[in-house]
């Protein structure tokens, strides 16, 4: 696959995202606009009904094209839980591409041995649940626990998307060997996508540590430049002035989860969901 020229224009740099070295992929000049167009037809397909009321926490489209993402790449996305992000990245990538679901190996996890069981089904259970959201066959689709990677499928994948997951590696101590897997298997000059809940700059690390859902993006650039990765771009997409990020139960206090439960509800629900940074690393040589 040809290297790729970074060209910030239009949307993005509207957004505020802001270059910080020039990064190495493939040359999607050409299948820009088709996948412009093939993007925003999935985002707003019917099977998205439920989903999209999340849409304007998470928005989608810009931050996929904030990315990158074409729909001749090869994505892996990290621990798709619901399935909220796969249903945008599978069907978007399907016909020319390839979709890859990995979550995390089971046995280091703090869980007990049903959901640890749960986990070892992932690879057999995620294809068919992409099947019956997409419409398209199960075996379009692989799926891997970490631990359980073919060597096949290492230097293969052009992204990896990691949505909001990087606090719970941070508090399992996990993310050392997690994202070890997860550059393995992307591509020399391949790129991770990073969006997290974001703690306020100085906020003390024993509130940003991962337990209350917040990190701090310094702590995540950091982690990642010593595991061989070299930030490219971040952009505020994704970003809420109106998180405070301090709340004693954490970023679960906030929709959807309210773990005050009724308590000022309105209130968090005036503020939304989470202040989130979303960054874009490439894996160095």
């Amino acid at each position: 696959m040809t290297k790729k020229k970074w060209i910030m224009i239009g949307a993005v740099t509207a957004l505020g995202a802001l270059t910080l070295a020039p990064a190495s992929a493939k040359n999607h000049a050409k299948d820009g606009a088709s996948g412009e167009t093939n993007l925003r037809t999935v985002i707003t397909h019917e099977r998205r009904a439920e989903d999209k009321a999340r849409d304007k926490y998470r928005n989608p489209a810009q931050t996929i094209s904030f990315f990158d993402i074409q729909p001749d790449d090869t994505v892996v996305e990290y621990v798709p839980g619901g399935g909220w992000y796969s249903r945008i990245l599978a069907p978007y990538v399907a016909e020319k591409g390839k979709f890859i679901g990995l979550t995390f190996a089971p046995d280091p996890l703090p869980f007990g041995d049903e959901a640890k069981e749960r986990i070892r089904g992932f690879p057999t259970k995620f294809p068919n649940d992409v099947a019956e959201w997409t419409g398209m066959p199960a075996a379009k689709f692989s799926a891997y626990t970490t631990d359980k990677v073919p060597e096949e499928a290492n230097g293969t994948a052009d992204y990896v998307i990691i949505p909001r997951m990087m606090h719970n590696l941070m508090r399992w101590n996990l993310a050392d060997s997690e994202i070890k897997v997860m550059r393995n298997m992307l591509k020399d000059g391949g790129m991770v996508g990073i969006i997290q809940h974001r703690a306020k700059d100085g906020t003390a690390f024993s509130y940003a540590d991962g337990n209350k859902g917040y990190l701090r993006t310094d702590t995540v650039v950091k982690f990642m430049e010593a595991h061989g990765f070299e930030l490219v771009k971040q952009s505020e997409v994704n970003a809420n002035p109106k998180d405070t990020a301090d709340y004693p139960k954490g970023v679960w206090t906030l929709p959807p989860r309210y773990a005050e439960g009724d308590t000022d509800k309105a209130k968090y629900t005036e503020i939304g969901e989470s202040d989130r940074m979303t960054l874009l690393f490439k894996k160095l040589p």
